[in-house]
């Protein structure tokens, strides 16, 4: 009998109305098949569906969740806030007060402003280098996703080193032709197609912790190599911090590595789980965004004071001493036993990890770049996903997304999904 009976007519009701039934692609479930459970509540590490089962959640809402769901502080201030009005299209002191408590922790950011999503964040800061620069050309790295803007949206050709193709039909390909695409951890890679065209580059963009190929980790010196070759050609550094800022430590991978970018993208869990983002960086950069500068950007919702007064909550309980060292704690208790559990089983795995952000790979192999992990066993995968769902553990239905453990995570939680994952590689026959 099927667990998700009152899932699945919804699912069906959706797909009539919503392309896909989803809001967002990889929600309906492409990679793994089957029916996407509906959410019904979250509370904590856990989530209940409409037909009432429950999950140990890590998701996360793709990362923000780091204190868990409905954190009671948290959301004690929303409804405060809710009573204070849900939206003004003006300016609010929470915009003030967020936005300093950012610089504080980031002091790369020394002005920032506020919008409504990551892809606002990034779409954003592509637009003011190319008027800060006054150059054209943007380098990204392959398997580094940074939001759904027409010209970020492209893949690799053959080699390290290429000129983009749209992944998306609807692109054209004039909108993609100047941006270059690299391959994550090749400095050799980097190095030329700086040499070749870092003249005519605007900026260089980058997760610093990828997280959109799973997570995959800079090699030593690889982001450093980025920072001396921007500064080298004149090209603007951005640091794409949306899953990254405040999950890895207080502040972000650019505090964790001790690299300074010149433009940062925030988004996720400086909203607290609400819809948020933000991209910042030196003040003579920032001050050409409008209306003190020639870049334009707006947004109505931008600063909402709802967003402003979650991000404000949840970055306070982030400074209490020893968060991050706790919460990487049993993070690696988790990564630890699960690769105890499935190499005891003889089943393939590399995981990796950065503070409480990791993922699980089905392959022997390091993973360093996306051509590594496209070598993962994908059918592996989808019975894992689906063996672990059924059983009550929530994880991305996707091989190349991250996993996330909250402060609201307990051992007895840790515990449980190990047991799960135990018995579904004892069921497996390699």
């Amino acid at each position: 009998m099927s667990l998700y009976p009152k899932s699945k007519i919804l699912f069906e009701q959706s797909k009539a109305i919503m392309p896909g039934g989803v809001s967002s692609p990889v929600r309906a479930f492409g990679s793994v098949g089957g029916t996407p459970p509906f959410i019904s509540h979250a509370k904590g590490a856990y989530l209940w569906d409409v037909d009432d089962n429950k999950y140990i959640d890590y998701v996360g809402t793709w990362g923000p969740a780091i204190l868990g769901h409905a954190h009671p502080k948290v959301v004690a201030a929303l409804i405060q806030a809710i009573n204070n009005g849900t939206s003004f299209g003006a300016p609010t002191e929470l915009e003030l007060k967020l936005a300093l408590m950012i610089k504080n922790v980031l002091p790369s950011m020394e002005m920032l402003r506020f919008v409504n999503s990551g892809t606002e964040a990034t779409m954003s800061a592509i637009r003011l280098a190319r008027g800060f620069t006054k150059r054209n050309k943007i380098l990204k790295f392959e398997g580094c996703y940074h939001g759904h803007a027409d010209s970020l949206l492209v893949k690799a050709g053959s080699g390290s080193l290429t000129f983009g193709e749209p992944t998306s039909a609807g692109i054209i390909s004039s909108t993609v032709s100047e941006t270059l695409v690299c391959t994550f951890n090749d400095t050799k890679g980097f190095t030329q197609i700086m040499k070749t065209f870092g003249k005519e580059i605007a900026a260089v963009i980058i997760e610093p912790i990828a997280g959109n190929m799973g997570c995959v980790l800079p090699a030593n010196g690889f982001l450093q190599t980025i920072r001396d070759e921007t500064k080298k050609y004149g090209a603007l550094l951005i640091f794409d911090e949306v899953m990254t800022g405040f999950r890895v430590c207080f502040g972000g991978a650019q505090i964790k590595f001790n690299i300074q970018p010149d433009i940062t993208c925030l988004g996720k869990i400086i909203g607290g789980g609400l819809p948020v983002g933000a991209y910042g960086g030196k003040s003579e950069i920032m001050e050409h965004i409008s209306p003190t500068g020639d870049v334009y950007q707006a947004g109505t919702l931008s600063g909402n004071p709802l967003a402003m007064t979650a991000g404000i909550t949840t970055i306070e309980i982030l400074s209490q001493p020893n968060f991050y060292e706790q919460l990487e704690t049993l993070s690696t208790l988790l990564t630890n036993k699960i690769s105890n559990a499935l190499t005891s089983h003889n089943i393939p795995n590399t995981i990796n990890q950065c503070a409480s952000m990791w993922s699980v790979f089905f392959t022997d192999e390091k993973v360093f770049d996306f051509n590594s992990a496209k070598k993962i066993n994908s059918e592996l995968f989808k019975n894992y996903f689906h063996f672990l769902l059924n059983n009550g553990v929530y994880i991305a239905p996707s091989p190349f997304e991250s996993s996330f453990v909250s402060k609201s995570h307990s051992k007895e939680d840790i515990e449980k999904t190990v047991t799960i994952i135990e018995n579904w590689a004892k069921s497996i026959m390699l």
